[in-house]
C-alpha cells in the first residue's frame, strides 16, 4: 500500500513523466527597428536600385520604405509572373546590383547647368535657360535620389559648398545626363511601337507601358485632382517635344482658359514641364517631366501627368507619336456655375450737416 501511495504521489508531482509534453510557445520574432531617417536601409536601397534600373520606378532612391517602392515591386512581380509580396520578404534576385554606391567627380562643365533661378514666372521668362539652383539639385536629379540621402552618405562634406574637383558618393544608378539633351520640337515616329499602349491609373498614381498583356515599364506620376483632375478617357499621343518651352498662363493653369496675361518660360531642367512634353489630343493635357521630382505622387498637378525627368527621358524611348493613352480615374469635379453679381442701387450719401455758425468778436466783423 505504501509503495502504491508513493507511486501516485510521484505521478501527481511529475505529470510530464507520463503525459505528452506540451511544446513551449514559439519565441517572438524580434522586431528590428529601422534606423532613423535619412539613414538608408541597405536591402531597401538595393531593391530600389534594381527596380529603377528595370524602369519600374520606386520614385526617388532613398533607401527608405515607402508607397512607390511597394507599388514598383508588385508591378515588377506581376510582369514576371511572380507572387506578390511585401518589400521585407520579397524573393527577387537582385544580385545584379553588385554595388550600392559609386562616386562622381564634379566637373567644370557641370556648372553650365547650375545658376541663378528666379522664383517668379515674370523673372524666369527673361532668362534664356532655367538651370538647377545648386550642385546638390544637379546631383539629386542625375542620380535619381533625395537630397537627404546624399547629405547623409557624404558626411561630413557640406553639400552646399561643392565645387569642381570634389568627389561625392552617389547611388549606383544609370545617371540622367542632362548635357546630352538638345531641343527637338517633335521626336520622330517609331512604327514598331504603335502596338503599345500607355495605361494611367490616376488613383494609384501610376503610369504603365504595355505591349499586349506584357507590362514593360511602370512609373509613379502626379496627376491632377478636383476641378483640375486629369481627364479620364482614351486619348492619343500627338507629339513628343524634347526640351520644351512652357506658356505660363494662370487662366489655363487654374481654369483651363487661355488669357492674354502669360509668360513664355525658356527650356531647362527647372522648366515647369521639365525636359520632355508628351502631348495628347486633349488640348493642354500631356505627360511631362517636372522641376519638382521630390514631390512626385505627393501633390497635385493642373491636370497633366508629371513624372521625374530621369524617368520621362527613359519613357520616351519606349513610346511614339500615335500611341493610345488610356486614363482611368475620377473625372474633374464640375466647377460651380459663375453667377454675376446683380446690380444693387447705390446707397445715397447721408445728408450733409448744416454748417455751424461761428461766433465772431466785434473786431472780426
Amino acid at each position: 500500500m505504501k509503495k502504491l501511495f508513493f507511486a501516485l504521489l510521484v505521478l501527481a508531482t511529475a505529470p510530464g513523466m507520463l503525459r505528452a509534453q506540451t511544446p513551449p510557445p514559439p519565441a517572438a520574432i524580434p522586431v528590428v527597428e529601422l534606423p532613423k531617417a535619412p539613414e538608408p536601409i541597405e536591402p531597401i536601397l538595393r531593391l530600389q536600385i534594381f527596380l529603377d534600373t528595370h524602369l519600374f520606378g520606386p520614385g526617388k532612391v532613398d533607401g527608405r520604405p515607402g508607397e512607390f517602392t511597394t507599388k514598383a515591386l508588385r508591378r515588377y512581380q506581376q510582369s514576371h509572373g511572380l507572387p506578390e509580396t511585401e518589400v521585407e520578404n520579397h524573393t527577387l534576385d537582385v544580385s545584379s546590383v553588385t554595388q550600392l554606391y559609386t562616386t562622381y567627380t564634379i566637373r567644370e562643365e557641370d556648372l553650365r547647368f547650375v545658376g541663378d533661378l528666379p522664383s517668379s514666372p515674370a523673372a524666369q521668362s527673361k532668362k534664356k535657360y532655367l538651370p538647377y539652383d545648386s550642385l546638390l539639385e544637379f546631383l539629386t536629379e542625375r542620380f535619381h535620389c533625395s537630397p537627404d540621402l546624399l547629405e547623409f552618405i557624404n558626411q561630413p562634406v557640406k553639400m552646399s559648398k561643392l565645387k569642381p574637383g570634389d568627389v561625392v558618393k552617389v547611388p549606383n544608378v544609370d545617371p540622367f545626363l542632362v548635357e546630352q539633351l538638345e531641343p527637338i520640337p517633335s521626336l520622330p515616329e517609331v512604327p514598331e511601337f504603335l502596338n503599345r499602349v500607355i495605361r494611367i491609373d490616376t488613383r494609384e498614381k501610376l503610369l504603365g507601358v504595355y505591349e499586349g498583356d506584357k507590362l514593360l515599364a511602370s512609373l509613379p506620376i502626379t496627376p491632377g485632382s478636383g476641378y483640375l483632375a486629369t481627364p479620364p478617357g482614351t486619348w492619343k499621343i500627338v507629339g513628343i517635344t524634347q526640351l520644351p518651352t512652357f506658356r505660363w498662363d494662370k487662366g489655363v493653369l487654374d481654369y483651363g482658359v487661355r488669357t492674354s496675361n502669360y509668360y513664355e518660360l525658356p527650356i531647362g531642367p527647372n522648366n515647369p514641364v521639365g525636359v520632355m512634353w508628351i502631348g495628347l489630343n486633349k488640348p493642354g493635357i500631356g505627360v511631362h517631366g517636372t522641376n519638382l521630382p521630390q514631390t512626385i505622387g505627393r501633390s497635385s498637378s493642373h491636370g497633366c501627368m508629371r513624372t521625374a525627368n530621369w524617368d520621362v527621358v527613359r519613357l520616351v524611348k519606349l513610346i511614339t507619336k500615335g500611341m493610345p493613352v488610356i486614363i482611368e480615374g475620377p473625372a474633374p469635379i464640375p466647377r460651380p456655375a459663375y453667377v454675376e453679381r446683380q446690380d444693387v442701387p447705390p446707397v445715397p450719401p447721408p445728408p450733409a450737416e448744416p454748417a455751424k455758425r461761428r461766433f465772431k468778436w466785434f473786431w472780426q466783423k
